[in-house]
Formats: C-alpha cells, sequence, structure tokens
C-alpha cells in the first residue's frame, strides 16, 4: 500500500499541468511510497493525454496515467478514488500545486500513520489564494480553530470565521473513509469539491492540523468554474449541489457532535447564501423563482434544520424582499468580500 494517493484530475490541461505535477513528486522521499494518478477527463483540444503518458513511462511506479471519457471534475474524482492505493487520498486541481517545504512536514506524519492499524481519519493544513490579476495572495489558516500539536475530536474544534470553511484544497481523507460512507460526486457538475469536503465530516473521529501552507490554489484563469460571471452562467449546477448536500446529511439525525453540527449548518448556510446572491445578481424573473425553489426544497427536505439556516444572519442580509432589499444584499456581500478577502 502506498502512504498517499493524489488524484489530479485533467481536462485540456497541457498548458500547466506539469508545474503541478511536478510539486507533487517532491513529496516523494525516494521509497516511491506516493501515487500520482493523472485522469485524463477526455481532454480533446490539447496535449493532456500526451503529456499523461509521458508521465507515466518518465515515473511508471509512482505516476499512472487513466484516460476516460469526459465526465466533470466529479466523475474524475470518482475515478481517482476508485483507484487509489494509498492509506490517504488528496485531490490537487490540475491548475494548482503543493508547497514543497509544507509537504514535508505533512508527508512525515501521513508516514507513520501508514504505519498504524487505526490511522488518523483527516489531515487538515493551510491553503493560499493565489490571485494573478490582483498579484497578491491570500493564506486561509486555522490556527484559531484547531489545536496544533496533537491529534484531536470535533469536540476540541473552536469557531470558524466566514473566511475559513474547509475546502478540497485544505483537507486529506483517509482513502478507506470515503470508501465507507460511499462517497461518489455528480458527474458533468461543477463545485461537487463542496460535496467532497461536507459529505465525508460526520464519519470523522480523529484528526490532525497542521499550520503550514500546503496547498496553492490559482485564481484567476479565464472560464475558471469560481469566476463570477461563470458562477451565474452556472447557477443550476451550484442549485443541483446544494441540494445534494441538504439530502446526503440530516443534521438533527445524523450528526451528534454539537460542534461539528454547527460547522456544517454554517457551510450548508453558506452554500444556500451562494446560491441567494448569485440569484440575486442574475435579477430576472426566473432567477427569482429559483432562490424561492431552492429555500421551499431546503424547508420540506430539512424543517428541523430550516429555521436555523433561514435565519442565520448570512441568509438574512443576502434574502431581504423587494428591490430595495436585493442592493443591500448585494451590497452587504460586496463589502463581506473585501473585509474577509474570499474568492
Amino acid at each position: 500500500m502506498k502512504t498517499i494517493t493524489f488524484a489530479v484530475p485533467c481536462y485540456n490541461s497541457a498548458d500547466y499541468m506539469d508545474k503541478c505535477i511536478e510539486s507533487i513528486l517532491a513529496c516523494d522521499d525516494g521509497s516511491g511510497d506516493i501515487e500520482i494518478l493523472i485522469v485524463d477527463d477526455g481532454s480533446t483540444k490539447d496535449a493532456t493525454p500526451q503529456k499523461a503518458d509521458e508521465w507515466h513511462e518518465r515515473y511508471p511506479n509512482i505516476i499512472y496515467a487513466i484516460h476516460k471519457e469526459n465526465g466533470g471534475h466529479g466523475s474524475a474524482v470518482n475515478v481517482g478514488l476508485a483507484n487509489a492505493r494509498g492509506r490517504y487520498f488528496k485531490v490537487v486541481d490540475s491548475d494548482d500545486w503543493l508547497d514543497c517545504d509544507a509537504m514535508q512536514v505533512v508527508m512525515r506524519y501521513l508516514r507513520r500513520q501508514s504505519e498504524l492499524r487505526e490511522a488518523c481519519d483527516l489531515v487538515i493544513a493551510n491553503y493560499v489564494y493565489e490571485k494573478v490579476y490582483e498579484g497578491t495572495r491570500t493564506a486561509i489558516d486555522y490556527k484559531n480553530v484547531f489545536p496544533t500539536d496533537c491529534e484531536f475530536t470535533w469536540d476540541d474544534v473552536g469557531n470558524f470565521k466566514p473566511s475559513q470553511y474547509l475546502l478540497m484544497h485544505s483537507v486529506i481523507y483517509r482513502t478507506e473513509l470515503l470508501r465507507d460512507v460511499g462517497l461518489v460526486l455528480p458527474e458533468h457538475c461543477f463545485y461537487v469539491d463542496n460535496i467532497f469536503v461536507y459529505v465525508p465530516l460526520p464519519a470523522v473521529c480523529s484528526i490532525r492540523y497542521f499550520d503550514v501552507d500546503m496547498y496553492r490554489y490559482f485564481i484567476g484563469r479565464e472560464g475558471q468554474s469560481v469566476n463570477e460571471e461563470t458562477m451565474k452562467g452556472r447557477i443550476d449546477q451550484q442549485l443541483r449541489v446544494t441540494r445534494f448536500m441538504i439530502d446526503a446529511v440530516d443534521l438533527d439525525a445524523d450528526v451528534v457532535q454539537k460542534k461539528l453540527r454547527r460547522y456544517m449548518e454554517g457551510y450548508l448556510s453558506m452554500m444556500m447564501c451562494i446560491c441567494s446572491v448569485f440569484l440575486r445578481m442574475i435579477n430576472t424573473k426566473e432567477s427569482e423563482y429559483k432562490r424561492k425553489e431552492i429555500w421551499d426544497y431546503l424547508r420540506k427536505q430539512r424543517a428541523l434544520m430550516y429555521p436555523h439556516i433561514r435565519h442565520n444572519v448570512l441568509n438574512l442580509g443576502t434574502n431581504i424582499p423587494s428591490a430595495a432589499g436585493r442592493r443591500v444584499g448585494l451590497g452587504g456581500y460586496r463589502l463581506a468580500q473585501k473585509i474577509f478577502k474570499f474568492n
């Protein structure tokens, strides 16, 4: 068994995938205990398939190329997880990269854990927004949330700030935990990373946090899924993911740890806020209908949870009735962007 599997979903990524893969290769200590799965998700416009094969030829015992029909980011993650041989599983998007020094710290811990019968379920580290259009970097850490020198449980967790939600970039799961919860991401859909980092959490019993800037998240590529105009065009996929999360976990029935429940409730509130904000940005009769529809869906599916999320300060501000309320809500969103520097 490998210590860790790095899954790298690639779709027409030839221009930038090399930097990503090179950064992951730096995690190898010479023993070949890491595995890199380059998942070519039906690339057709560039040399991504050829590059994937070339990487395998250069490192046949570490890097493996998997070619599949196009199914979207979630489909590529699913294939990576199905083929993973590592004790741990980490997704690295092909336009992002890992920090070498930070990964040396994390890898030492993972290698020790791989020797244990019962390994830690979830390893967390910081990530950095590399904002190319601003020429700035914004590091997201969790020093105020997690202990830094020991393994811990949800009972030991502090309060998350609005900018501190766990993203796919900051987490490394134990592979079998993901398989045990039956994690399968929707295909042909963006924003499924929210499902990846949300649905398995109730199964996590042990956690370790490292205050190092592990993951470099590239922001600003044209057409990137988190681009604001792109998000408005893909709002139906954001709604699909949010419904999936509502259905996947009943916080009242399935989550007994109070602090975890509070965190997951906050995360779902944030997802509902994103839906409301972008639907109000679109500002059509259809978008307004969809905004009401997603809130009705939450109320019908999770009646006990609905009041907590609907009256969350995020959603009170972004769902004020009337045109004036819309302007106030969007103004608050813009202000929050500047204060908390979230993407």
